[in-house]
């Protein structure tokens, strides 16, 4: 499979709401939360949909590689011949899970060549999906309502704030210091990959990633946002973000927009002086 067809997209996004139905029926009740090596939390709803998600891939595209934030570590020198894979994320937002706020999601996304070209995120306590594929568009389900979404055009400062996406958990100083210099604009709190489908739906302006995440974390909602016109720009070299161009799978910092400006170009640059 290159990328998905007409049916071959519907599967997927039945398979990833199955998937997240075995994440609710975790989440509805007590659970246990174990700490990974790198403090990150796990629980048992990770896994569940981690295994959902493989099984799911596998069955539709056994030529394809799978890369899950829950697989064992499959060095670079494995990864790097790769042209084409899945790059899943079971469960993003583990900390809003917990908390039971409703703010994480299923992330899956098929890359090419380092760009992730379709993707699925699906956040199953707000009983939503969105899914994107670059040239094809980007949509926004929810019950049996399919609708087309797409970036915003950035308005007037001034006659209107922007919107600024920042996240629920995870704060840092640059962010601050990046929001402090930007015209006239509102801020919106978000767990997870919600925040990049925000902006792919016209609902905000700006997400400013200054603080650590990995390519699983984002690679789904970046291929929604680009679908729907926007852009995941690397945060010093206003680059496109890239999959598995080396060793470590971390992210740089970066940013989400659906249009470009000098103004916020500007502030970013500032904030990240040292």
């Amino acid at each position: 499979m290159k990328r998905p067809n007409l049916e071959q997209r519907q599967a997927l996004l039945t398979g990833v709401e199955a998937a997240g139905w075995k994440v609710l029926e975790v989440y509805r009740r007590d659970f246990d939360v174990e700490t990974k090596e790198d403090e990150s939390p796990l629980t048992e709803a990770d896994m569940a949909s981690h295994h959902a998600l493989v099984a799911l891939l596998e069955g539709m595209t056994p030529e394809l590689p799978t890369l899950s934030e829950e697989s064992a570590e499959i060095p670079f020198s494995t990864r790097q011949s790769w042209e084409r894979y899945w790059l899943i994320d079971p469960l993003d937002g583990t900390k809003e899970f917990i908390k039971k706020n409703g703010e994480f999601t299923l992330n899956v996304a098929l890359i090419e060549n380092g760009v992730p070209v379709f993707g699925i995120v699906h956040a199953p306590a707000l009983g939503v999906s969105w899914w994107g594929q670059v040239g094809e568009g980007a949509w926004k389900v929810q019950g049996n309502q399919s609708t087309a979404i797409q970036v915003r055009d950035l308005p007037d400062p001034e006659q209107a704030p922007w919107k600024v996406v920042g996240s629920r958990s995870h704060g840092s100083e640059e962010f601050e210091a990046f929001c402090s210099r930007l015209p006239h604009h509102e801020r919106v709190s978000m767990g997870s990959s919600l925040k990049l489908c925000l902006v792919a739906e016209g609902e905000a302006d700006l997400y400013p990633r200054l603080a650590p995440t990995c390519e699983w974390d984002t690679a789904a909602a970046q291929a929604v946002v680009i679908a729907a016109g926007g852009e995941v720009l690397n945060a010093q070299t206003f680059e496109p973000l890239r999959c598995n161009q080396q060793d470590s799978v971390l992210n740089p910092f970066f940013i989400v927009c659906g249009q470009r400006d000098e103004r916020w170009e500007e502030a970013l640059h500032a904030s990240l002086k040292k």
